[in-house]
This record gives C-alpha cells, structure tokens and sequence, in this order.
C-alpha cells in the first residue's frame, strides 16, 4: 500500500481545473472538463455521511460529482473540483454567514432552491437561507440532485490526530454505531463510563477541526486538559476568562452561544457534552448556528421529562448508543448496592407536614390540575400570580416539603452513617442549600453549594481527592458538569424524582475500586410523606 501512495494533479484547461490528491491510487480514470465532473474507476468513500459525496458519503463507478472545497471523515481521501473559468448553468454556491447557511445560484437558476431543507428566498442578498445546521442535509440533497457545487462551508484544515486510548468494547461500539449512524447522534453512558473517551476517538478518527461544549467553567478546563494531554495540536477556549479559537477548541454553552453565528463555519465536528442541555430554549441556537455535520451528543440519561430531548435529537441525531448502570457494573464499573433507610417525622413535623400538605392538596381537587407532569406545575405557578388561592398553595407545598426533606430524623441518619463508614470517602447530597450549612456545622463537613467560590470548590476537591478530606457535603452542585474525586459511599438525604439526578449521583461513586470493593449509595426517606413517591420515581 505504500509504494502505491502517490499525490498526483492533473490539470484540464477547458473549461474546469481539477486538482486530486489522490494517495491510496483509487483514481485512475480520466477526467471530463467539458462536464466538470471526475470519472471514477472504482467507489471513492469517504466515511460516514461524507463531506464530498452524496448519501453516504461514496460515488460509484461512473460519473461522480465532487463539490469543491470538502473531504471525508478520512483526511487521506481528498478531491477538489475548483472552477477555472466559464460556469455551468447551475452551480450552486454554500457558504457560511452569521449563523446560517446562505445558497447563491450563480448560473440564476432558483428552482434549484426548491425543496431544499429548510431554506427560505432572503430578498435582500437575492439568495436563499437555512439554519446553519442544515447545512449537512442541504449539501447532500444539492448532491443527489447532481448539482454542481461550490462548498465554501467546509472547515479547511489539516490535522492528524492519534489516540493513546485504548477504548473498551462498549467504547468501540458506541464509536461504530455513531458512525454507522453517518457521524451523527447521541450517546447515552453512566457516569465514570468513560463518554470523554469515545469523543477522543471519534476525534482522532475523522482528524477534522472540532468544537466541545460543555456545561461549566469546571469542565472546560478539564476537557482542555484531556486534550491538551492526548492531541500534539493547540487547544481553543471560549470561556473561563479565555476567548481564542483554534482547530481544536472547548466551550461552555454559554461562551457557544454567543460565539457561534461567527465562529460556526469553522468547525466540521461538534461534540456536545452532558447534551441534554441543548433542549433548553436559550441553549438550542448554540446547535442551530453551528454548520459542523458531523455531531455527537454525550449524556448519562438523554431523555428529558418536558420531551426536549426529540429537539436534541433533531440538532445533533438520535440516540445511537446506550449502556445502562446494571450493564457496566461489575467488570468496568463498580458493584453497586443502594440501600434505603425511612425515618419518621417528629410529632411537630408531622402536624405542620399534614396541614401544609392538606392546604395544598384541596386546592388541586378543586382546580383540575393533578400533578401528573411538569407542565400542571408550570400551570400552577402561573395561576399563582394573580390567583391568592394558588400562590398559598404553591407555598404550602414548599413547607411540606421543607419538613420532610430536611427533618431532623434524617439529621440523626446521617451521624449514624457518619459513623458507620468512618474509613469510607463520602458524598452527602441534599436538595436544600440550608441544610448543607446545618449539616456542614453539626458535623464539620466540607460544604460546597452555589454559593461556593470556584477556586475553594477546587480546593475542597483537590483536598478530598488527595486524602487530606474524607467526607464532602453538597445541594445539586456535584451533580454533574464537576470532575469528582473517587469516593465509596453516597448518601441522598434529599432529592428531585428526577432519573437524571438520581442516576449522576450514584455515578459519583460508580469507578472501579483499588480493592475492587462494593459502592454503596443510602436514599434516606421521611416514611408516610410524598418523599416516598418522588424516591421511587427517580429509580
């Protein structure tokens, strides 16, 4: 394969030049100018869904059209069809413009406009116009029509990326099912499943210039890291104090949204971590003004009660990949137990639990709301601004659940658990700021809360990771978007009935242990009070 490596031009005068890098002797045949298009001897693919075929990405034996300007996942393969002179009637021209993708007709032929995904008349260039994500599916459909086109979208860099990765046999799958699934979609593992990893690889396969999002400056930092650790190549941020772009560059949604109409064209691979974020409603436009076709989404649980989750799938793909906690355990997870322990209200509790919740309850039977989704509680705070009834009873159920999530029974669970796993590393998770600093002054945990600094949560962390701490307390902050040292014990004294949070927590404690020991995660649960239904919902 070597001695027939070769890099050759040839050159046709009339009307095109076509310039091929041809490097694994694939091209043999000669090349039409009058028609503007390469003859192929044999199928040329490009790897997925292709940046410069159509469908997937091969052109077959025959006539092939190339559009100019783009290359495959396989940085190896590249042709160039580049006008030299007269055009024909119908050369479409992409190029990337403030977050869309904007369509000339050069030849002043618009009916090839119609149909095209997503693309409207813009008056005022004389042009038509798409979100730039879909640029992928246009340029596809432009190439199955057999259009000649002009691709000034494509990212143009060159990048050899390699991996010192040696990914497991889930890791492989996920990568090949993304593939498979033409280098778009979303990828569902647990927490310490190792999702950095198959984004790695994806990376060091296709070699092509590629934009991360992640959710905090904590994770922005740690991909940077990673990544400055595995490629030899310069590594961007947008974020965290730093605003410099390079092929290779990490973001926060934040610093994405802002960032990405002008920065969009640049990047032909977009790997979106913890990507349930994207079905925010601030969030998606960071995905929409991206023109990357290649994207992969990263999460531990995808779908999301408010059904946002079928807007990621349209931004970035379907779930292509999933492995469940139970799947992992044992061999590249930890073995796991979660233990539940009820304790009861104190009489007083009891009483101001009863009356809030009954305050609550009788205003549902008489309103027609029933609680059974996130958009019923979306309706009663509406009603609560200008309905007095509704506001008290939104109220009486924040006291109801102020008692039983912070009673003092569980205070006393806690001392006992505390006690137990003395030699234990443990993660105390709450739902309430408030009781992080009960918990932190009764027991002298180390606290982190929202209200946390970011350099003394890296220190705690880096104190809890070193040794130096042993127990750490928290409300919903290490729930994920935190690189969490490794710890043995979780304890959930409070919680929402969300699956996602109650699967990130159990993932605090999920990596494999020196000793090979058990993980332990304790739910404590104020017994006869709705805690008992949000505790069963979120397993």
């Amino acid at each position: 394969m070597v001695a027939e490596q070769r890099q050759r031009r040839v050159r046709v005068q009339i009307p095109f030049l076509v310039l091929v890098e041809d490097r694994f002797g694939l091209v043999d045949e000669p090349f039409d100018g009058r028609r503007g298009v390469v003859r192929f001897a044999h199928t040329l693919h490009f790897g997925g869904r292709g940046y410069g075929g159509s469908g997937r990405g091969s052109v077959s034996s025959g006539v092939g059209l190339v559009p100019g300007g783009t290359w495959g996942s396989d940085p190896a393969q590249r042709a160039t069809v580049l006008t030299a002179g007269a055009q024909s009637p119908a050369v479409i021209r992409l190029s990337f413009e403030d977050g869309t993708v904007r369509i000339d007709a050069d030849g002043g032929d618009d009916a090839v406009l119609d149909g095209l995904p997503d693309v409207e008349a813009d008056p005022r260039s004389g042009t038509g116009r798409a979100p730039a994500y879909r640029y992928a599916a246009i340029r596809d459909a432009l190439a199955e029509r057999g259009v000649e086109v002009e691709d000034r979208v494509a990212a143009d860099a060159d990048l050899t990326l390699s991996t010192t990765y040696e990914l497991r046999e889930y890791q492989r799958e996920a990568l090949s099912a993304w593939r498979e699934a033409g280098e778009r979609g979303v990828i569902e593992l647990p927490t310490g499943a190792g999702k950095t990893v198959v984004a790695i690889g994806a990376m060091a396969a296709l070699s092509v210039p590629t934009l991360v999002v992640v959710p905090t400056v904590d994770l922005l930092h740690q991909w940077r890291r990673e990544l400055e650790a595995e490629f030899d190549a310069p590594i961007g941020q947008f974020g965290g104090g730093e605003q410099r772009s390079e092929s290779i560059t990490v973001s926060t949604y934040d610093s994405a949204y802002l960032r990405a109409d002008a920065v969009g064209g640049k990047f032909v691979l977009a790997v979106f971590d913890e990507v349930h974020h994207l079905g925010g409603e601030g969030y998606r436009d960071v995905a929409r003004l991206l023109a990357a076709p290649a994207r992969m989404g990263l999460t531990a649980t995808f779908e999301r009660p408010d059904g946002a989750h079928e807007v990621v799938a349209d931004l970035v793909g379907p779930k292509v990949y999933e492995r469940s906690v139970d799947d992992l355990a044992g061999e590249h997870l930890a073995p796991y137990d979660i233990r539940r322990i009820e304790v009861e209200l104190t009489g007083e509790e009891r009483e101001a639990y009863e009356a809030a919740q009954k305050t609550f309850v009788d205003y549902l039977r008489n309103s027609n709301l029933r609680m059974d989704s996130g958009s019923d509680y979306q309706k009663l705070v509406m009603r609560s601004g200008n309905d007095p009834r509704a506001r008290e009873a939104l109220l009486a159920k924040q006291r109801a659940r102020d008692v039983m999530m912070n009673s003092d029974a569980k205070v006393a669970a806690l001392a006992d658990l505390l006690d137990r796993h003395r030699d234990d590393r443990i993660i105390v998770f709450t739902a309430h700021t408030d009781l992080v600093y009960r918990l932190s002054e009764r027991f002298l945990l180390p606290a982190i809360t929202g209200e946390t600094s970011a350099s003394e949560r890296r220190e705690i962390l880096e104190r809890f990771r070193a040794g130096e701490y042993s127990r750490v307390v928290t409300a919903n902050v290490l729930d994920e978007g935190v690189d969490v040292p490794d710890a043995n014990v979780a304890v959930v004294l409070s919680g929402s009935g969300s699956e996602r949070e109650f699967t990130q927590r159990l993932g605090r404690v999920l990596r494999p242990k020196a000793d090979d020991g058990r993980a332990l995660l304790y739910e404590v649960v104020s017994a006869e009070t709705a805690e008992e239904r949000v505790a069963s919902r979120r397993r």
